[in-house]
C-alpha cells in the first residue's frame, strides 16, 4: 500500500477525527482511504464491523492488506457460520466483514455484544435509506451504544442529487452530522495532482465514412423513437428524455422510472417503441466498441428477423434504417459502384472487412514505445505496457488483433459468420459478384447533409474539427472509455485493476505477445468513463519517481466524446448541488444519535395501545412492551425494520407457519405480486393457508405491491373467468377458506402501520410457541383433530350445523356408523329431536331413481373415519 497523498492524509484525518460522511470523486481514491482505516482498526482490541461491502471488495481489501503483513487480517462472516461461533469471533473483536441479514439478526438476539464495538464502517454510503437493513443495524447500534464512531463513505455524488434533500435523509439515516465533499476540483487535489502531471498524448480518430454514417443513421432513429414515445403518452419528461441523455448508460433507468406507474395502461406500440430504443442503444453502443462484422450480425439479425418486422413500431421502414442497414453492410462488403467494368467481372472481389481506426493507431502508438525502447541508455530498463478497455471480449479481440494481425482476426470473424448462413468465404466472393451484377443502384456517393451531421451538432454541442489526428498535451487528459496505453509500472490501484501486457515485439510482421494475456482493465464495468483518467492521475502522483506516459484514443465527433463530456457536466453539476445543500443544511445537535433523549432513536411517541388516564393528567399508561415474532428469511425485506421503528419489538425465530405472528391469534403470510402469482401457480399458497387455518382463528394474507410500478392480476384483452386467471384462483382460495383474511398494502410503510393497528388491544404472541406450531399437534385447533373431508361432507347433510356437528364427530366414529344409527340414537346424539329427525330422514329415504342407475359404491366408500390419520 502506497503512503497517502496529500490531500488523502487531509481526508483521512478529518474523517478519522470526526464521524462524518465521506462522498469524493471516481477515481480519487477512496478506495485507498477506506483501506488506511481498516488498516489502523485490524487489532483485537477494536472490534470494527463493516457494512455494504460485496465478496469481490472484501476479498481485495483482505489482499492489500496481507500484502502490508497487517494482522489480524478482517475476517469474513457468512451463513455458513453457526450462531454460537458467530459469537465466539464476536468477543475476539478485530475487523469484520458481515451481510446486513446476518448482523440484524445477531443484534436482535443479542449475540452481539453492542456495548463493546469500537465503530461501524459503511460502504457505498449512497445506497442507505430509511428502509433497508444498515439504516436498522445503525439504528439498533446506537439505541445501545453512544460511543461507537459510525463512518460512512461513497464515490457516487450524483446518487445524492436523486429526490428531496436526499443527502440530508441519509446522514439522519447514517446519524452522522458532517459532511465532507472532495470534488475533483477541490483545491487541494487540483494542487497535489499538477505537482506531478501525466505526459500524454492525446489521439483523436476519426470514424470512416461508413461508420460516421451509421452513426447518424442511429441516432435518427433513436430521435425518431423519442418522439414518438413523447406522442404516444405523456408520463415522459420531455426535458429528461433527449437523443443526449440516451447515449448515457442511465437512460433505460429514466424510462422505467417514469413509465412504471402507467405501465400496465400503456398500449402495445408504447412498450414496444421502448423496447426498440434499448435495442437501438445497444447497436449504437457495440458500432464503436467492436469490430465490423459483430456490428454487422448484430444489425442484420434485427433486419432479418421476421419477430421485429412483426411488432417493430416502424423504424425498421423509414430511411434512416434503409441508410444503416446500407452502410453496416458496406463495411463488411466495400461500396456498390454504378458501373462495373469488364475486367471486373472477370474476378470474383474479396470483402473489405473495414478495420477499427483505433487498431491502426494502437499499433503505431507500440510501435513508437518498442522504438524508445531500443535507445535506452545502459541500466534503463523498458516498462511494462498497459492497454486499459472497457470489457473482457474488447481486451481479448485487441490481444488477437496484436498477435496474430487484424486481417487474420477479421478473416477468422467473417468466416464464423458465414458458416453460421452455411457458407465460405469463396460462395460469398460469387455470391457478392452475382448481387452487383444483379443491382446497379443509383450513385451513393454523394452523401447528404444528415449524413455528415455528428452527434455534437445533434445534440447542441460543440463539434471539433481538424485534420491533425494525433495532438500532443499536457497536463490533465480526456480518458476515454476504450483503449488507454499507459508505460511504466503496473499495479491496482484505486478503483481500476490495471492488467499488464508483456513487451510488445515484432515477429513476422505481426505484434505478438511473449507473456500475458490482454485483459480487461477495468473491475467494475459500469464506471463511468472520467474514472480511468483520474486513476492514473492519482497512480502518477503516487509514485513521483516512475516515469508515466499515457496514449489517450477517442473517436472524434462520436458517441463516446459526448458520453464522455456528459459524464464530466453531470458530476461537476452534482458537486455544486451538495456544496449548496451544505450550505443550507441545517443539522439539530442530536444527529448523532449520543444523547440519552435522543429523538431520532425514538421509535414511536405513543404506543398504540396506550391508554388515557384522565385522572393522572392524561398521562399514557402502557401496559406491556408490543412485539412480533417474525420468521428469519423475512430479514431480507424492509417490513421488519419498520415495524421496528414504530416502537414494536421484534423476535426472530425460525416458523414452519407464517411469516409474522402478530397476535396469538392472528398469523400473517407476505407475499409480493410475484411471489403470489409463482404460489398460486404451483400450489404452495394452498398449503401455507391450510396450516395458517389449521393452527390460527385469524389467518391473514398479506399481498403487497409498489404503488409507483403497475401490475394486473388479469388479463386485460379477455373478459371470460378463467382458472388460469390469478384473481380466479385468489376467488377460489377465499371461498375454499372463509377465515382467510386478504390485506393489500402498497408500501412496507403502511404495512408496519397496518400491523399497530392489528395489535391494539391484543395480547402479545410467544416466540416458543410460535416456534414449536408445525413441528408437533400443539396448537391444532379442535376442527383439525379430525379429517377435513368427512367434516366438509357432514356439514352439508340436513341437520347438521355448526352447534351440533361436534357432538356427532365425537361420538360416532364414521360415516358409515353414521348411517347405522336410529331416530332414538341420533337425538341423544345432537341433542335435539327435531335435527334428528331431520337428519335421520335424508339418510334413510330412498331417492327417486334416474333413467340410468349408476353403480352403488364400494362399502369401503363409507368407511373413511372422521379421525385424522397420525
Amino acid at each position: 500500500m502506497r503512503r497517502l497523498l496529500e490531500y488523502e492524509n487531509q481526508i483521512f484525518l478529518d474523517s478519522f477525527h470526526e464521524d462524518g460522511l465521506l462522498v469524493m470523486a471516481k477515481g480519487l481514491g477512496i478506495d485507498r482511504i477506506f483501506l488506511n482505516f481498516l488498516k489502523v482498526y485490524c487489532d483485537p482490541a477494536n472490534l470494527v464491523l463493516v457494512l455494504n461491502t460485496n465478496a469481490r471488495e472484501e476479498e481485495y481489501f483482505t489482499e492489500q492488506l496481507e500484502k502490508e503483513s497487517i494482522k489480524p487480517l478482517p475476517r469474513n462472516i457468512t451463513n455458513e457460520v453457526g450462531a454460537n461461533e458467530r459469537q465466539k469471533v464476536y468477543l475476539q473483536g478485530g475487523v469484520l466483514f458481515l451481510t446486513s441479514r446476518i448482523l440484524v439478526v445477531d443484534f436482535l438476539t443479542e449475540r452481539v455484544p453492542v456495548e463493546h464495538i469500537s465503530g461501524i464502517l459503511v460502504y457505498k454510503a449512497h445506497r442507505i435509506v430509511e428502509s433497508c437493513q444498515e439504516a436498522f443495524i445503525l439504528r439498533l447500534y446506537r439505541q445501545k451504544n453512544k460511543t461507537g464512531f459510525i463512518k460512512a463513505f461513497s464515490d457516487s455524488p450524483y446518487a445524492f442529487t436523486t429526490g428531496y434533500s436526499h443527502v440530508e435523509r441519509t446522514m439522519k439515516n447514517l446519524f452522522v452530522r458532517n459532511l465532507y465533499l472532495w470534488p475533483r476540483f477541490h483545491a487541494s487535489v487540483v494542487a497535489n495532482l499538477e505537482q506531478h502531471k501525466v505526459d500524454v498524448v492525446e489521439i483523436q480518430v476519426q470514424l470512416t465514412s461508413a461508420t460516421l454514417a451509421c452513426q447518424t443513421a442511429l441516432l435518427d432513429l433513436i430521435n425518431a423513437c423519442i418522439q414518438e414515445l413523447k406522442r404516444c403518452t405523456t408520463a415522459i419528461d420531455a426535458e429528461e428524455v433527449t437523443v443526449e441523455t440516451a447515449i448515457g448508460k442511465a437512460f433505460e433507468k429514466t424510462i422505467r422510472f417514469q413509465l412504471d406507474p402507467v405501465w400496465h395502461q400503456l398500449s402495445a406500440k408504447t412498450r414496444q417503441l421502448v423496447t426498440d430504443i434499448k435495442t437501438l442503444r445497444l447497436i449504437l453502443r457495440q458500432m464503436t466498441q467492436y469490430d465490423c462484422i459483430t456490428f454487422f450480425s448484430m444489425v442484420n439479425s434485427v433486419k432479418m428477423s421476421e419477430k421485429a418486422f412483426g411488432q417493430n413500431t416502424g423504424w425498421l421502414f423509414l430511411d434512416a434504417a434503409d441508410s444503416l442497414f446500407v452502410h453496416a453492410k458496406e463495411r463488411v462488403y466495400g461500396q456498390e459502384k454504378t458501373q462495373i467494368n469488364e475486367k471486373e467481372k472477370k474476378e470474383d472481389k474479396e470483402p473489405l472487412l473495414e478495420e477499427c481506426p483505433k487498431w491502426e493507431a494502437l499499433r503505431d502508438v507500440l510501435k513508437e514505445i518498442r522504438k524508445e525502447n531500443k535507445n535506452l541508455g545502459p541500466g534503463e530498463e523498458p516498462g511494462a505496457v498497459l492497454i486499459a478497455a472497457e470489457d473482457d471480449r474488447t481486451c481479448n479481440q485487441l490481444k488477437e488483433m496484436l498477435c496474430d494481425g487484424a486481417r487474420s482476426m477479421m478473416i477468422r470473424l467473417f468466416n464464423k459468420y458465414l458458416a453460421q448462413k452455411g457458407q465460405n468465404l469463396e460462395d460469398e466472393a460469387k455470391r457478392i459478384r452475382q448481387e452487383k451484377m444483379a443491382k446497379i443502384r443509383t450513385n451513393k456517393g454523394q452523401k447528404t447533409k444528415a449524413a455528415e451531421q455528428t452527434l455534437t451538432q445533434m445534440v447542441g454541442g460543440a463539434s471539433k474539427e481538424g485534420n491533425t489526428e494525433v495532438n500532443t498535451v499536457g497536463g490533465a487528459s480526456k480518458e476515454g472509455k476504450t483503449e488507454v496505453n499507459t508505460v511504466g509500472g503496473a499495479s491496482k490501484e484505486g478503483n481500476t485493476e490495471v492488467n499488464t501486457v508483456g513487451r510488445a515485439k515484432k515477429e513476422k510482421g505481426n505484434i505478438r505477445d511473449k507473456h500475458n494475456l490482454l485483459d480487461s482493465c477495468s473491475s467494475r464495468r459500469n464506471e463511468h468513463t472520467v474514472l480511468k483518467g483520474l486513476v492514473i492521475r492519482v497512480f502518477r502522483a503516487s509514485r513521483p519517481g516512475v516515469p508515466l506516459r499515457v496514449y489517450f484514443m477517442m473517436y472524434t465527433g462520436s458517441v463516446e466524446e459526448q458520453r464522455y463530456l456528459t459524464t464530466l457536466r453531470m458530476e461537476k453539476e452534482a458537486f455544486e448541488f451538495l456544496i449548496q445543500e451544505k450550505a443550507n443544511m441545517v443539522i439539530p445537535e442530536e444527529r448523532e444519535g449520543k444523547l440519552e433523549d435522543d429523538p431520532n432513536l425514538s421509535r414511536d411517541t405513543t404506543p398504540a395501545n396506550a391508554t388515557v388516564n384522565t385522572r393522572k393528567g392524561g398521562a399514557p399508561q402502557v401496559s406491556t412492551q408490543e412485539k412480533v415474532v417474525v420468521d428469519m428469511r423475512e430479514f431480507g425485506s424492509e417490513l421488519p425494520s419498520l415495524i421496528h421503528r414504530r416502537g414494536i419489538d421484534i423476535e426472530p425465530v425460525t416458523l414452519e407457519v407464517g411469516d409474522y405472528i402478530l397476535t396469538p391469534d392472528i398469523c400473517v403470510e407476505r407475499k409480493s405480486v410475484s411471489d403470489l402469482i409463482g404460489s398460486l401457480n404451483n400450489g404452495r399458497l394452498y398449503n401455507q393457508c391450510v396450516s395458517m387455518c389449521r393452527y390460527y382463528q385469524k389467518p391473514v394474507l398479506l399481498i403487497e405491491f409498489d404503488a409507483n410500478k403497475s401490475f394486473s392480476l388479469q388479463v386485460k384483452q379477455s373478459s371470460e373467468v378463467s382458472i388460469q386467471d390469478v384473481s380466479s384462483r385468489l376467488a377460489l382460495l377465499t371461498l375454499h377458506f372463509p377465515k382467510l383474511r386478504i390485506l393489500w398494502c402498497q408500501t412496507p410503510y403502511a404495512t408496519a402501520e397496518l400491523f399497530e393497528e392489528l395489535k391494539v388491544g391484543k395480547p402479545q404472541p410467544d416466540a416458543e410457541t410460535a416456534l414449536a406450531v408445525g413441528s408437533s399437534d400443539e396448537g391444532l385447533q379442535w376442527s383439525d383433530k379430525y379429517s377435513h373431508g368427512p367434516q366438509d361432507f357432514l356439514l352439508k347433510m340436513p341437520g347438521v350445523n355448526i352447534k351440533n356437528y361436534r357432538l356427532i364427530m365425537n361420538k360416532v366414529e364414521s360415516l358409515s356408523s353414521l348411517c347405522d344409527c336410529s331416530q332414538e340414537q341420533l337425538t341423544e346424539v345432537m341433542g335435539s329431536e327435531y335435527y334428528a329427525t331431520q337428519l335421520h330422514n335424508f339418510l334413510h329415504s330412498k331417492p327417486k331413481e334416474p333413467v340410468d342407475k349408476p353403480s352403488k359404491p364400494g362399502k369401503s366408500d363409507y368407511k373413511r373415519g372422521f379421525k385424522r390419520k397420525r
